[in-house]
């Protein structure tokens, strides 16, 4: 399964929206409404799911931009 399906499962899961809501250009907090809370908890399962570590959220405004983070730590290992 590709890092964007994963990522997006984790989302709709923890945020319990519709797969057609996130997408790559989907903004966490304009278009999902997601708080700080609800970040933290997205970046926690993503962490254990790829085994990858986030310091920040800062400039993951986006799913793509949390894909491309993703991708990159993956591709690091």
């Amino acid at each position: 399964m590709a890092a964007f399906e994963k990522v997006q499962a984790i989302i709709v899961d923890q945020l319990g929206k519709e797969e057609a809501e996130v997408q790559l250009t989907t903004n966490f907090r304009e278009e999902l409404d997601a708080d700080s809370l609800d970040l933290f908890q997205i970046i926690n399962d993503i962490e254990d799911e790829f085994d990858v570590k986030i310091e920040s959220d800062e400039g993951l405004n986006t799913v793509g931009d949390l894909v491309t983070f993703v991708d990159k730590q993956l591709a690091e290992k």
